[in-house]
């Protein structure tokens, strides 16, 4: 792993990790984390997963990891804001604060090399039914706590036969209609969001869906997530985004891991 070249990029844009879930690919962003350098990072709400944990405290060494690995990061320069979502938004209180030099925000406005603004927010404001319906936001967790679970013996199947990992949830959230159908209505309201915030684009995540796209005079940005798809957004220094995909394959004995073995940029919403 030592042989894999660190990338360096003026900006990286992550959310959706969900720390103190069992599903979140914690691993996956150490080894992401440790090939990828950034100027500024900015972490897109639902780092950690605060309601999970307050049904049951699942904590690992490695979610304790990549809170390490980023507090280094920030010891080592590197700006890093943490922007709250839905599952962390105990943290909307502390806006301002930081903490171990990342400090805690509710939206920022991200100005891009090449003059371009972004408005960098976590996406769960647009969400009616987080907002407006919050026992059905719950069950609609448990259902995807089921599919998670189906990813998961679909990756296990996968490894053993010597195949990369791949997101069964990902795959079936661009087959389901209504799954379709709300992506697209997500990414419209969010748009318009930009639009009345007079800013040239905005920076999401929350749907766990990566993409970048444009609508109309709007540049619309998502990050995916580190629960199915394992993305993240960079900003180059000439100014232009990109969505990195880091997939890891392990050994079908699980006692030893190989490198990371792909590594993608796509500029379509099929990218998650």
């Amino acid at each position: 792993m030592n042989s894999e070249p660190t990338r360096h990029f003026r900006t990286l844009f992550l959310s959706d990790v969900h720390l103190g879930s069992k599903p979140a690919k914690a691993e996956f962003l150490i080894d992401f984390l440790r090939f990828h350098e950034a100027e500024t990072i900015y972490l897109v709400g639902d780092i950690v997963d605060g309601w999970r944990l307050r049904r049951s405290w699942h904590w690992p060494q490695a979610h304790n990891d990549v809170v390490q690995k980023l507090l280094r990061k920030a010891r080592k320069g590197a700006e890093i804001i943490y922007i709250a979502g839905n599952h962390d938004e105990f943290l909307r209180g502390f806006q301002g604060v930081h903490f171990g030099g990342i400090v805690v925000a509710d939206r920022a406005i991200h100005e891009a090399a090449d003059g371009r603004r972004f408005l960098v927010i976590h996406g769960d404001q647009f969400d009616a039914i987080v907002h407006n319906v919050r026992w059905l936001a719950t069950l609609g967790d448990k259902a995807y706590d089921v599919a998670i679970l189906v990813n998961r013996a679909v990756h296990l199947v996968r490894r053993r036969l010597g195949m990369p990992y791949w997101s069964f949830s990902s795959w079936a959230k661009v087959k389901v209609k209504r799954a379709v159908n709300f992506i697209g209505s997500f990414q419209q309201v969010v748009a318009e969001e930009a639009r009345r915030s007079r800013v040239d684009g905005i920076i999401c995540g929350h749907i766990h869906h990566a993409a970048i796209e444009r609508f109309g005079d709007v540049d619309y940005i998502n990050t995916g997530d580190w629960v199915e798809s394992c993305t993240a957004v960079a900003e180059r220094h000439d100014g232009s985004f990109e969505i990195l995909t880091w997939a890891k394959v392990t050994e079908a004995e699980g006692e030893a891991t190989e490198p990371a073995v792909a590594l993608a940029a796509s500029r379509s919403a099929e990218a998650a």
